[in-house]
Formats: C-alpha cells, structure tokens, sequence
C-alpha cells in the first residue's frame, strides 16, 4: 500500500485526513466488546431480545451489505415503525451504528445498519472510495429496502446518523421524503469538515495543496500507476495530533475497537469529492421533518450540530447538548446509553404514534 507523504506538510495531511478520521472517533472509557451481528446475508444472531439478519440489498450494480434488528416478539403479520443508521466515514456497521440499531431494536423498531459503498461488506470498486454523494444514494437504497418489506410500515421510517453518516443522512432526508424524522450523533459535515478543518477554524486555503496532490494523483491513476490510500486516524505514537484523533487511534489501532472490516484506509483521490460536499445546504428550505440533534458541549465537531439546528427549516427541532461530553463518548459506553435513552421517545413520538 501506498501512503501520502511527500510534497505535503504535516498540517495539511492533517486537513485532509481530519474529516475521515471524525468519522471514526469513539469515546476511550471502556466498554464491553462490540455486540454480535452476521457475518454474510442470510446468518442469524440473537442479542437479548433481539434478532438479527444479515441481508443484503442493491443500490444501483452494487450489492449492499447490511444487518437488519428485529424487535422483541417479532410477527411478519405485523407492521413496525422502521429506523435506518448510517455509520461514520471509515466505519462499518458493527461498530457505533451496530450499537444503536441495537439500542432502538430493543424499543421495539425494526433497524437496518449498513456498510457503506466500496466500504466494509458492501461491493463497490474500487475499494475504499469515500464519496459522501454515493453514500447519500446508499440512504437511498435502504429506505428502498425497508420499504419493500411488508412488515414495515413505509409511512413510519425514520433515520439516525452518527458523526460523518449525519452529513450524510441530512443530505438524503432532504429529498428522501419517506424519511419521517431524522436524528444525529456528533453530527458533521464532511464536507464542510474537510473544507475547514476538525473545529472549523483552518483556513479553507491550506486545503488547495492536497487537492493539487490530488489531481496529480488522478494523472498517474489515469495512466495506469498505482492508487495511493490515507490513514483515517494517526499512529498510536502520534500524540502531536488533535486530541480528538488520538482518541480515534486509540480506539481503531487497539485490540479494544478494532475490526477486520474497518481498515484504516481510504482512496486519497476521494478528498476532491469530500471537499465538494455540501451536507447541510439546503436544510433552510429541505430539512422540514421533526428534528433531534445531539453532540457533547466539549466535542470539537459541536459547530456542525449548532449550524445545522440554525438552519433546519423543521419545525419540530431540539439540539441536546450533553454536558462535559466529547464527539466520542456518544459512540459507546455511558455517552451512547444517554444519547439512546433521548432518541428513543423521540423516535416513538415521530413514529410509533406518527
């Protein structure tokens, strides 16, 4: 594998990986190990009261990889209110999104978490691309999904996105109107977030290197040469980066978070489609569905929660700021308890009475 050094100040690289690396933050208290899912469409685990599918699904020509969470006392002859949960840029479904699938299942939704395009399980090539518009087309295709089983109730859906997947999923809730209601978690933007930085403050300038790398890098790609990936977080060792990606190097590089399907990886040519995306424009006139917003009051990523709360045309909307929480204690342990315990009447509100 290739990786991206030369030509490049540090800052830069951290510019350019800050975004992705969001994505994969999750708190460094400890927690128990990631809960049990399939591992290929058709397995079946139960966790307490809840069953678990491993299913797969199309959007487009790629076959999408997901996990569908069957509530308690589960009946095909039944219709459920039906939650979709996007995963942060870099992870898999088995990982924070795994959590909360498996938190709103046991209040009685059916959920469905998923890798994302080119990501994970799910096909797509090549591999590691992270492109925040596909990935809109992936929210998509499992509402789609959902939508189609006739014990769910296609009237009743709603959607969750954690870190990166928020961007994503506000995105797609704008113009995916079978979306009722909408939630996220340490909510970004990666666009803005690869424009401006982790905390927003890096002048957008410093970024016009990387994409100069990037579009060299397209040349040699184009002619034939190989591809070159970057790291979503830094090196354990690396104590000089933002607080917030040593918390993600501790998390993803350790025996404690790592998994199999989440590589560390990402195409370095997909920077110039990040830096493109624009999540949350619109929301002022598109964003109308009832509206939870949580991030922690000690989070670096809070500026993307209070901007979208700002601009959200609904007006059903709430910004829960938990005090003394970072953007990673919302991914497990106590932080992810708390942040369940406020989606769950939220979502029975929008959509078990909706």
């Amino acid at each position: 594998m290739t990786t991206l050094t030369g030509g490049l100040s540090r800052r830069q690289l951290l510019l350019a990986g800050s975004f992705a690396s969001a994505g994969l933050l999750m708190a460094t208290r400890a927690t128990a190990a990631l809960p049990p899912a399939p591992q290929a469409a058709g397995k079946i685990v139960r966790v307490g009261d809840v069953t678990i599918q491993g299913i797969t699904f199309k959007n487009h020509d790629i076959l999408m990889s997901g996990n569908l969470y069957l509530p308690r006392g589960f009946s095909k002859s039944r219709q459920y209110a039906a939650i979709v949960v996007v995963h942060p840029g870099g992870g898999v479904k088995e990982q924070t999104a795994g959590l909360y699938v498996l938190k709103l299942a046991a209040e009685g939704f059916i959920t469905l978490a998923f890798d994302a395009s080119h990501q994970g399980a799910s096909g797509g090539m090549p591999r590691f691309v992270d492109d925040p518009m596909k990935r809109v087309g992936d929210v998509y295709s499992a509402v789609d999904y959902l939508s189609a089983l006739p014990y769910v109730d296609s009237g009743r859906m709603g959607a969750l996105g954690v870190c990166a997947g928020s961007g994503i999923t506000v995105k797609a809730a704008m113009t995916e109107r079978r979306i009722k209601a909408l939630a996220t978690v340490s909510a970004v933007d990666v666009g803005a977030a690869t424009r401006k930085g982790w905390e927003g403050t890096t002048p957008q300038s410093e970024l016009i290197p990387v994409l100069e790398a990037v579009a060299k890098q397209r040349d040699i790609e184009a002619a034939g040469g190989a591809p070159v990936w970057v790291n979503y977080v830094p090196a354990l060792s690396d104590r000089s980066a933002p607080f917030d990606l040593q918390q993600a190097a501790d998390y993803y590089l350790t025996a404690r978070g790592r998994h199999p399907a989440s590589t560390n990886q990402m195409l370095m040519t997909s920077i110039s489609t990040l830096a493109s995306f624009t999540g949350f424009e619109g929301a002022d006139t598109f964003l109308t569905q009832p509206l939870l917003i949580i991030a922690g009051s000690k989070a670096g990523s809070l500026w993307h929660s209070q901007q979208l709360n700002d601009s959200a045309a609904s007006r059903d909307k709430t910004l829960v700021i938990m005090p003394d929480a970072t953007h990673m204690d919302l991914y497990d342990g106590e932080g992810a308890t708390r942040a369940a315990d406020t989606l769950a009447p939220f979502f029975h509100t929008h959509l078990m009475h909706g």
